[in-house]
């Protein structure tokens, strides 16, 4: 009996994860076929970025290049910032505009991200991931330097608070984290709600052992986030 539940769990298993490889596998284990994850990291010459590290800052922007259903999942395919808000040349209003994962940056003018209500002040003209909707999901290739448990920090806004989740080669590393809600009413402008920027230091704690690694952004609930970057420290 054992022996049988034992075959019947190994069946039913939907990823394995291998060291500097993720390995999806599709449903239904009798078709016998893997699905290598086919995604590739995101390299800028003008941002002068080359695969992300750790430790360091995982910027949200540049997730994987291998478009929808393998570097991301987004509920439309309409890049709602790059080319949708944010009109005209250059390289910012333009940025990654054909995919479907909604990217913006912040703006000085208006006192649109740099207005008295932050908690902190964030960099101008910085990109970051917005619009984001429980169920989408970025993911980023990274170079983990050594072996290590990190301390996760973010800058972020966030206008009702929610939960996220960090997945690691396909492994839920975090559980829920608590996105804490950068709201304040004392701001007259409503739509301002969503650029009230913070950064919190410590969010969670996750163990990553050295390699290259795929790390998966999951928005949890509620969403409505804008994310800068994750910073990854090592927890001394």
């Amino acid at each position: 009996m054992k022996s049988l539940f034992l075959y019947v769990f190994l069946a039913a298993t939907s990823f394995e994860v291998r060291d500097f490889q993720v390995t999806e596998l599709s449903q239904g284990a009798s078709s016998g076929k893997n699905r290598e994850y086919t995604g590739t990291p995101y390299l800028d010459s003008v941002a002068a970025l080359s695969i992300q590290k750790i430790p360091g800052k995982l910027k949200c922007a540049f997730y994987d290049r291998g478009g929808e259903g393998a570097a991301y999942h987004d509920s439309d395919g309409r890049n709602n910032g790059s080319g949708g808000l944010n009109k005209g040349p250059g390289y910012l209003n333009g940025f990654r505009m054909d995919e479907g994962v909604d990217i913006s940056y912040t703006k000085f003018h208006d006192s649109i991200d740099n207005s008295v209500y932050n908690k902190v002040q964030p960099s101008v003209n910085q990109l970051y991931l917005g619009w984001t909707e429980p169920g989408e999901w970025t993911r980023y290739t990274v170079e983990v330097t050594e072996s290590a448990e990190f301390r996760i920090g973010a800058m972020y806004t966030s206008n009702r608070g929610g939960t996220i989740r960090l997945v690691v080669d396909n492994t839920d590393s975090t559980g829920l984290i608590d996105i804490p809600t950068t709201f304040n009413a004392q701001d007259p402008i409503a739509w301002r709600q969503w650029h009230h920027w913070n950064y919190v230091e410590s969010l969670a704690v996750i163990r990553l052992k050295r390699g290259r690694r795929v790390i998966t952004l999951e928005i949890a609930s509620r969403g409505n986030f804008n994310f800068d970057y994750f910073e990854f420290q090592i927890n001394r």
